[in-house]
């Protein structure tokens, strides 16, 4: 599969490598509060410094606005990066030019240095090749271990990977293995879970599931649309009316495809998403005019659990209730407890993402127990609906 280089086909010692990370974690009162995207980026880093590579880590954090912003310095990273990795990590208070390359020509084989911010150049996000050039100047290779960011063509991104050897990093390269092996070349049947609020904003995903999968779960408030295009009734449940032909036709394409589509057969109700409101379990043709479907009910977990059973690969994007608020939290855990259950057991190759799946993983304690979840969030769901990452596509076209 691996039609792009990794680690294993660069040589770094005495080279300067620039390292495109992801380092945009979410920071409070100057604090990491979620170090998740920075443990795992460790082991490439760990990697190049052990073999004698002179790391330079680059990033982009937040979304200024008018160019630098205090408030958006990656120097408060610099320490709990070198808390993960082992070894201390130099700051350079800009991402190129003069201050950049001080700190850059001080490093020693196997030391480390994080640039700044690369967003407060607005010329970052246009992908400017001047821009990538002075990028490029403080490297002799370029490796992407950033998948997350691989979406968008900006110049830490693509530019830089034009101008340098470039391969992927451990985690990139992880990344990577784990969606080739669910979708390019997968066990069958493969089932594909997607769920969330609405269909508008998953119709892309859902056409390109209906075409590589076999068997297709639909959850969460989009299956209150199709439900109602079904002609059953969702009582004041979250519907979108103005996408009631959409439903239609993702119905009738999944027949022509032969591919199983998994509705919910029953469901959990209240009169309002609130914590600790009084409920019901109804079957899906009773759902009250009064009430909301803010969950799937046992029988529903029970049988898209039954058929799980039977596929040895799944794709996971968004859980099948508000697991946000309990007791609609439920249904997403069953699953995923089921799920991990299958994986642990070698039966089934399972990889998730997207923001909200992956709290409900967490909220599930099973976070560590599929074969990959993804924290990437856009740039997963842009793989999901078929379509092609520049940071990875630039990868594959190097040498």
């Amino acid at each position: 599969m691996a039609d792009f280089h990794t680690l294993d086909d660069i040589e770094v010692r005495g080279k300067r490598v620039l390292l495109r990370a992801d380092l945009n974690v979410p920071v409070k009162d100057g604090k990491v509060t979620d170090a998740t995207r920075i443990e795992r980026l460790a082991p490439t880093i760990r990697e190049l410094a052990e073999k004698g590579a002179r790391v330079i880590v680059m990033s982009h954090f937040g979304r200024p606005e008018k160019g630098p912003d205090p408030k958006l310095s990656l120097k408060p990273l610099a320490e709990p990066l070198a808390k993960a990795v082992g070894r201390p990590v130099a700051f350079a208070e800009d991402c190129i030019g003069a201050k950049a390359q001080s700190v850059v020509d001080r490093l020693k084989d196997g030391e480390i240095a994080l640039l700044e911010n690369t967003r407060f150049y607005p010329e970052e996000e246009k992908n400017d090749p001047a821009f990538a050039k002075s990028l490029a100047a403080l490297g002799d290779l370029y490796v992407n271990d950033a998948f997350s960011a691989a979406h968008r063509a900006h110049a830490s991104t693509d530019g830089v990977a034009r101008l340098l050897p470039a391969a992927a990093g451990r985690l990139m390269q992880q990344e990577l293995e784990a969606l080739h092996a669910a979708l390019g070349a997968p066990k069958r049947p493969v089932a594909a879970i997607v769920a969330g609020a609405k269909v508008s904003t998953k119709l892309q995903l859902l056409d390109f599931m209906l075409k590589k999968v076999q068997v297709l779960v639909i959850g969460g408030a989009m299956a209150n649309t199709l439900l109602l295009a079904q002609g059953k009734k969702v009582g004041r449940s979250l519907v979108e009316k103005n996408m009631l032909d959409a439903a239609q036709k993702i119905l009738s394409d999944a027949r022509s495809a032969s591919c199983e589509l998994i509705l919910p057969v029953d469901a959990v109700v209240a009169p309002e998403l609130k914590a600790g409101v009084a409920t019901q379990t109804v079957a899906i043709d009773r759902v009250p005019d009064d009430q909301m479907i803010l969950d799937i009910g046992s029988q529903s977990v029970a049988a898209i659990a039954q058929r799980l059973e039977q596929c040895p690969t799944l794709v996971w994007n968004g859980p099948v209730g508000a697991f946000e608020t309990k007791p609609f939290d439920a249904g997403t855990v069953a699953l995923a407890q089921r799920v991990a259950a299958l994986t642990r057991a070698g039966k089934m190759l399972s990889v998730a993402g997207g923001g909200d799946t992956v709290a409900a993983l967490h909220e599930a304690g099973v976070i560590d127990q599929l074969t990959y979840v993804s924290t990437a969030g856009g740039a997963f769901l842009e793989w999901l609906e078929g379509r092609d990452l520049p940071g990875v596509s630039v990868l594959k076209q190097r040498n």
